[in-house]
């Protein structure tokens, strides 16, 4: 019955974190769109601005998923508001410091969190390359075309050509 307990409680801070977080992502992706591409219709300043209010965004996003687990300690088996959030904190941030620790019924969720916030952590860079990206980039390099184009000799840069000539095989060498 506690093995229950234990894997349904993890089960669903794992789903509704997901939720949260995708949730959020796919908000700030949309918002990220909505953004102008051209360089030169949006200010420094105003550049500054948008990549500071997406950082704030993904703070506060991890900020609510790490009161979500907090509550859930604060329920389950921590004394305090205090020392919940601080494990909570502690644990998605994967510090662990271990001065506040989980009674040996709960303790796998520790980890799991720490395994969820490494995972949402990196979701949130990505978010913050991409929007980055799509400040400095004003048409996006990784979008692919929307239909093929044979490839010549022209169209492959020397980074390429560089490879192709490193590479093992020296029969696929473009002149």
């Amino acid at each position: 019955m506690m093995l229950l307990q234990q894997a349904g409680a993890a089960v669903l801070l794992v789903l509704i974190t997901l939720s949260l977080q995708c949730g959020g992502a796919a908000a700030l992706i949309m918002w990220i769109r909505s953004i102008p591409r051209e360089n030169h219709k949006v200010p420094v300043f105003r550049c500054a601005a948008l990549v500071m209010q997406t950082t704030v965004a993904v703070i506060v996003l991890h900020g609510i998923v790490i009161l979500l687990w907090a509550s859930c300690y604060r329920w389950l088996c921590l004394p305090s508001w205090e020392s919940a959030f601080y494990f909570s904190a502690s644990s998605y941030a994967t510090v662990g410091y271990g001065d506040v620790v989980l009674p040996s019924k709960w303790r796998q969720l520790g980890p799991l969190e720490s395994m969820v916030g490494m995972l949402m952590s990196g979701v949130s860079i990505g978010l913050l390359f991409a929007a980055v990206t799509h400040l400095v980039d004003g048409e996006s390099r990784s979008r692919l075309p929307l239909r093929s184009e044979p490839v010549t000799a022209d169209h492959i840069g020397s980074r390429q050509r560089r490879r192709c000539y490193f590479g093992r095989s020296r029969s696929n060498v473009i002149p």
